[in-house]
């Protein structure tokens, strides 16, 4: 057996052992509750952008696009766009012809402004309107036409209802052996007076919706490993590699 071997299968005990110990899984729960109270999400930025996610979860991405290196990369949700010119610097470091795709209901114009001035915005195209309108998905189709790996980010409402239709409908491009990944399904995890502010809440978030669609859906499986090494991450059951084409 290789050193890089016997590295490698040291890794893969290390995380089945973290998968196991129900003691540092609840440590990693309590810490996620209370320092979501102070918006820790808020607090990186990525290239200049803030990125409103956790840096476990940037490190995930990072190796699933070395891993899968697609050609297109689609997220629903942008905000400040941080996450998108992650994805695209991500892309530049693999010197191939990938794009992100970034769709949101509203793009403010001092968020447009800057991700529009961005180095890493020759990797990117962005696109204002509903993620399940039909317009806004016939665009969506016709980028993705030719596409040989697809990757899809969904990060935008996050009530049960707009997730799993976004599900039904962004599932279909995700290709083979690459991820779709559900954001912020956390929330289920969370304390019921969690967000008393927002539409979305414990039974009505990202996370049930995940488990509905995989009732009906067997092209996806939850990638658990993932949240095993990561333990620190806003996507439990949301890292969906697809298994079939």
């Amino acid at each position: 057996m290789s050193e890089i071997e016997k590295f490698r299968n040291e890794v893969k005990d290390n995380i089945e052992g973290l998968s196991k110990d129900k003691d540092v899984q609840g440590l990693s729960r309590i810490w996620l509750r209370e320092t979501a109270r102070y918006k820790y999400s808020y607090n990186f930025s990525w290239m200049g952008r803030p990125i409103i996610q956790y840096p476990q979860d940037m490190m995930a991405m990072q190796e699933i696009i070395w891993r899968v290196r697609p050609d297109l990369i689609i997220e629903t949700g942008i905000a400040h766009g941080g996450s998108l010119v992650f994805y695209a610097s991500m892309l530049e470091l693999l010197r191939e012809d990938g794009q992100v795709l970034g769709i949101d209901i509203d793009i403010r114009d001092h968020n447009r402004d800057e991700i529009e001035k961005h180095p890493m915005f020759r990797r990117i195209e962005i696109i204002q309107g509903s993620s399940t309108d039909e317009d806004i998905l016939k665009e969506v189709r016709r980028l993705a036409e030719g596409k040989k790996k697809v990757l899809v980010v969904l990060d935008s409402n996050h009530t049960h209802d707009h997730v799993l239709k976004e599900l039904q409908l962004y599932s279909p491009f995700v290709t083979k052996g690459s991820y779709l990944v559900v954001f912020d399904t956390l929330v289920e995890d969370m304390p019921e007076d969690f967000f008393p502010d927002r539409p979305w809440g414990k039974g009505n978030n990202p996370k049930t919706a995940v488990w509905e669609f995989l009732k009906t859906n067997d092209r996806f499986e939850i990638d658990k490993e993932i949240e095993n090494k990561l333990l620190i991450t806003v996507a439990p059951d949301g890292y969906l590699k697809c298994i079939k084409e």
